[in-house]
Formats: C-alpha cells, sequence, structure tokens
C-alpha cells in the first residue's frame, strides 16, 4: 500500500467531518437549509482535492516532534481551509459578512476537530509501512 492512499483515505475522513461542521455551521448562521447544503457541498469537493495537497507537502516536511508538527499542520490547514471557505460562502450568500461570519465560527470549530483527526491518525499504521514517516529518521 502507498503512502498516497493514506493521504486519500485522511483527506475523506476529515472531509466528511469538515463537511457536517461546515453543513451545521452554515445552517444556523443563515437560517437556510439551501445555503447550508450549497456551502458544505461546494466546500466538500473543493477541500477534498486542497487537503490531498496539504497532507503531500506535510509528508515532506521532517518536523520529529510530534506536537509541534500537529499544530503547525493543524494552523498551515486551517488558515487555508478557512480562507476558501469564506470565498465560497461569500460567493453562494451574495453577502461578504455572511461568509466572514462561518469563516470566523469555522476557525474556532474546526481547529479542534482537526487536531483531533490528526492525533487519531497518527496512531493509525494504514499506509504505512513503518510507524516512523521515513523523513522523520535522518
Amino acid at each position: 500500500m502507498t503512502i498516497s492512499k493514506r493521504h486519500l483515505a485522511k483527506s475523506l475522513t476529515w472531509r466528511i467531518i469538515g463537511t457536517i461542521d461546515t453543513f451545521l455551521l452554515s445552517f444556523v448562521l443563515t437560517g437556510s437549509l439551501d445555503f447550508g447544503l450549497s456551502v458544505s457541498g461546494f466546500d466538500f469537493f473543493f477541500k477534498l482535492l486542497l487537503y490531498y495537497f496539504h497532507e503531500r507537502i506535510w509528508f515532506l516536511k521532517g518536523i520529529k516532534n510530534e506536537n509541534k508538527r500537529h499544530l503547525f499542520k493543524t494552523l498551515s490547514w486551517r488558515v487555508l481551509a478557512s480562507l476558501t471557505t469564506i470565498i465560497i460562502a461569500w460567493i453562494i450568500t451574495n453577502d461578504p459578512l455572511t461568509g466572514m461570519k462561518i469563516g470566523i465560527v469555522e476557525t474556532l470549530t474546526k481547529m479542534i476537530l482537526y487536531y483531533l483527526h490528526e492525533k487519531v491518525w497518527y496512531k493509525i499504521n494504514f499506509g504505512l509501512t513503518n510507524r516512523t514517516y521515513k523523513h522523520v529518521d535522518k
């Protein structure tokens, strides 16, 4: 099994968690089921691809400290992903303020969810030939 299958599996599991969160936030903040479904639908497909490449890039990074690695990955993903959600929500609702509200609230909820997702996946051996990443053993 190759490492890219691991990254694909992580991308899918995160997108499911992230999309549920985006849907709930979009629905609650707009009061519209249609907006919630539209924002989370576009968000799902666009960020699935974006997250996969984020994973590939971070795989090449050589940060040995597990907690620092999870924290920096969480922060870099959240900045990229929140900006994407703000833009998507803004376009769909045609309201920049609504886009900002959704993006700001999701920043808080998703940082926690993403950090937990990273901790769980760090313990899963799926797609790894050994427990440590090759670049960490330099």
